[in-house]
């Protein structure tokens, strides 16, 4: 069903604040040196919303300097001070969510309700959990480890952190990697995708509104090739954060292997879904609907390859696709849409191939195609179910990120977790069961940095999210996160009550 809407998206709020340009520096906006420009374009049209000048090399040298400039200060303060800091920041988020909303919306194709649901209460979430958790980053209280030796562990702040983030959550993953770095004491620059730059430079704006220093969040937008690799590879630069696919992510190593930064990746996905056949059948078929289809299919945890014991699998295939069918695509302003279009048509494109690809080896169940009509401009793609598709087929082992999900059978439970466990990826996967041991036995030997069970997508602030395998490396969110961003220092004392001046004989004897 299709929902054209009658509501028409606003002028972006914030276009006259950001027409001094889309670069983030030392707490101003700033036009991009590259020579080049983009247009970012609303999805749900196909028109430009807002065009800027690209970052060249030279302005990412001075958000680096300017964050370099920032960061003794903002070390400096106390956990107490970058607390009440976040706090701040929290609340001027909170005052202007739904300007964040709508640009989150216009910029991605995202329906509204979405945005101000989830995306944006989640981002505001986020901020407030870590201006309580900057108080408790702490090292490991002294200790005699060693005879007259004193021992204890100070957490220290990196440096400069230089981040990537994609164009799938541009908000969130800005949050992701911002707060958990600067809570800790660092001070960064982050490049978010140019396909959605904006609530990346609203969020800049906002932490200078709430009084973080100059420096101390620095944004350059421009493509990964010139300002991406001009970071990663800064030597000013202490870390790297990256999102992004795994193919990326192995360029980014490369990279920032040749400073020997600190290295945090977040890539690609394949989520499994595990429907065991004592599950409760109609909780499984709408949270794989929700599961798959959340952000029209574009997030790394989506559920994307259902595995569904033999006795369940027929009608668990049936009433999958007929309420995939119910789904509304249409006008992301529109208060009756369920799912937007996907973020270009170049990315429109590419999951169409591989449906139509796999239309020799499978079976299309319903979906598998753009709609027409008053949707027609827009990147739009309708929910497919995807059915019999072999385990080592193309649809199966690759990150689609559209509306896709593949459906597959298996016969013993031995069977389900070896196939579930049969890709490159880890990040996400859930097991739907009624069964105590099974469920156990699921999350104990599923491979993925998170196993949901009877449940598929949500997530919070308090816990951490990360991958197993080619899904990357290191934790966002949660008190894990400090673990990415912090570097541990030893500190020893002799406690004898006069120092030595005879150590020296333990190592070279009598002289």
């Amino acid at each position: 069903m299709d929902n054209p809407g009658t509501a028409t998206p606003e002028t972006f709020p914030a276009q006259e604040r950001l027409a001094s340009g889309a670069q983030y520096i030392a707490g101003r906006f700033a036009k991009g040196t590259s020579g080049h420009t983009h247009a970012v374009v609303d999805p749900a049209t196909g028109t430009d919303v807002y065009t800027y000048e690209l970052a060249g090399p030279e302005d990412v040298d001075r958000a680096v300097a300017a964050a370099r400039d920032a960061f003794p200060g903002w070390a400096g303060t106390t956990p107490g001070d970058r607390s009440d800091a976040l706090h701040r920041f929290a609340a001027v988020l909170a005052d202007r969510a739904e300007e964040f909303a709508r640009a989150e919306s216009l910029q991605c194709g995202k329906p509204l309700k979405l945005t101000r649901e989830f995306d944006v209460p989640g981002t505001i979430d986020n901020t407030a959990f870590f201006a309580g958790a900057a108080r408790h980053l702490q090292g490991q209280a002294a200790a005699e480890y060693s005879g007259d030796h004193t021992s204890y562990i100070r957490r220290e702040p990196i440096g400069v952190v230089g981040s990537i983030a994609p164009w799938n959550y541009p908000l969130q993953m800005a949050a992701w990697k911002i707060l958990p770095a600067i809570a800790a004491g660092n001070t960064i620059v982050l490049k978010p995708a140019e396909l959605t730059p904006l609530t990346s430079l609203l969020f800049a704006e906002a932490a200078t509104l709430a009084g973080i220093p100059d420096g101390v969040i620095n944004i350059v937008t421009g493509t990964g090739q010139v300002a991406g690799e001009h970071l990663v590879g800064h030597p000013d630069v202490a870390m790297t954060s990256f999102t992004g696919s795994t193919g990326v992510g192995k360029r980014v190593a490369e990279v920032a292997t040749a400073t020997v930064k600190r290295l945090h990746l977040e890539l690609g996905g394949k989520a499994p879904f595990v429907v065991f056949d004592d599950a409760d059948l109609e909780a499984a078929v709408n949270g794989a609907v929700a599961g798959a289809l959340i952000n029209t299919g574009q997030d790394c945890t989506a559920a994307t390859r259902a595995y569904v014991q033999r006795p369940l699998y027929e009608a668990f295939v049936e009433r999958t696709a007929a309420l995939m069918e119910t789904v509304r695509l249409g006008d992301p302003f529109a208060p009756g849409t369920d799912l937007g279009p996907l973020i270009s048509h170049a990315q429109r494109d590419r999951v169409a191939g591989f449906v139509e690809r796999a239309r020799g080896y499978a079976r299309v169940v319903t979906g598998g195609e753009a709609p027409g009509g008053e949707l027609k401009a827009g990147a739009y793609y309708r929910p497919t179910l995807v059915a019999d598709a072999p385990q080592d087929s193309e649809i199966v082992q690759s990150e689609i990120f559209g509306p896709v999900l593949v459906v597959l059978s298996f016969d013993s439970d031995d069977e389900g977790i070896r196939l579930a466990n049969d890709t490159p990826y880890g990040l996400a996967a859930s097991a739907w069961t009624g069964g105590v041991y099974r469920a156990n036995r699921a999350t104990r030997e599923i491979k993925a940095g998170c196993v949901w069970v009877n449940d598929h997508i949500p997530i919070i602030s308090e816990m951490p999210h990360g991958g197993y395998k080619a899904s990357g490396f290191g934790k966002d969110m949660s008190a894990y996160s400090f673990e990415e961003y912090t570097q541990v220092k030893h500190v020893m004392f002799d406690n004898t009550a006069v120092p030595r001046k005879d150590w020296h004989r333990t190592i070279f004897g009598d002289r």
